[in-house]
């Protein structure tokens, strides 16, 4: 294994909720009272973390951080946006699609609806925040944006510099794959952090007839995602969406032929488009990541020590995680 201070220079990027989410839901609960304190999501998460690092062998590494799960500015442009997930939103409420699970678990701030979460994921995610500041790890979050958004904002900023793997098992990150700039995602929606689809033009093209990351988000505005309570134009899926972008370039472009009268857009497809006017106006600003999140400049180095070697001690006594911590520990090299 090479030296940690040697190693090529590569990010990963960590979209945190998606995986404690997915490690909540995967990994066993080993409690034999109820009394306990629920640990699986941080046992999970530690050891994708060891996973990945041991896998991919990155020289910088952040966990990418929901500072707010459900912005403001974006729920302002389209107010059904994650609606369905609000605290008390009721059976009414639009439901998820088949397959995806919610992107983040963590209450809201005191001025921001919280999210309906399991209870025993929230008591985990600080004691997640606690294990990734005890061993160094960068966790990094924006103040009224999502963890897309510090990573959006992290991809911006290094892209060029190194090669960079965005982790996470949301399919909106897709739109960053640029292979120019060496941008990949790692999605873990099927196979998990050890058997990801690597994310790649070549994958967009084969999975979604796009031939990239800003072409896959232009298809996803039209298709919509109920997932994210984002309605998309009545009529188009992702094979017609995809079809759409081809012919047309990119979502101006098939507005342009719309507003110019193309005769090829006609009857029902045309109505549909049409109809769908004002959210496709404000439908862009929602689905992209920002790119300018207030995101803070630190060092994302792998770290080649503890930073608080009490916290950590803390952390495995009293909840019971050596063994994660251990895996974490040889991931990264530290005695």
């Amino acid at each position: 294994m090479p030296d940690v201070a040697n190693r090529t220079q590569k990010l990963l990027l960590l979209d945190s909720a998606s995986l404690y989410f997915r490690a909540f839901y995967g990994v066993p609960d080993q409690r034999t009272s109820p009394d306990e304190h629920p640990t699986n999501a941080l046992r999970g998460f530690l050891d994708m973390i060891a996973t990945l690092v041991t896998a991919h062998q990155p020289s910088h590494l952040v966990a990418c951080w929901d500072n707010d799960w459900r912005p403001q500015f974006r729920v302002d442009l389209i107010p059904s946006y994650k609606a369905h997930r609000v605290a008390g939103a009721g059976a009414d409420a639009p439901a998820p699609a088949a397959g995806d699970v919610p992107d983040q678990a963590h209450p809201a701030s005191d001025d921001t609806a919280a999210e309906e979460v399991p209870d025993d994921l929230a008591p985990q995610v600080p004691l997640i925040a606690d294990a990734l500041a005890a061993f160094g790890i960068a966790r990094l979050g924006a103040d009224g944006f999502e963890a897309d958004d510090v990573i959006g904002t992290l991809v911006e900023r290094h892209r060029g510099t190194m090669p960079i793997d965005v982790v996470t098992g949301d399919r909106d990150l897709l739109q960053l794959i640029d292979d120019e700039h060496a941008v990949r995602v790692l999605y873990t929606g099927k196979g998990g952090v050890r058997e990801p689809d690597l994310g790649t033009q070549a994958y967009l093209e084969e999975r979604y007839a796009v031939s990239s990351g800003d072409a896959y988000a232009d298809m996803s505005i039209l298709r919509g995602d109920t997932s994210d309570g984002l309605p998309g134009v009545k009529g188009i899926g992702d094979k017609t969406a995809a079809q759409l972008i081809a012919t047309y370039g990119d979502l101006d472009g098939l507005r342009k032929a719309i507003e110019d009268g193309d005769p090829a857009l006609k009857g029902a497809r045309r109505a549909n488009l049409e109809a769908a006017t004002a959210y496709l106006d404000v439908a862009p600003r929602v689905v992209r990541v920002a790119r300018d999140a207030p995101v803070a400049d630190v060092d994302t180095a792998l770290p080649t020590s503890v930073a608080d070697t009490r916290l950590l001690s803390e952390l495995a006594s009293t909840y019971g995680i050596t063994n994660p911590i251990n895996r974490v520990l040889s991931a990264l090299q530290i005695p």
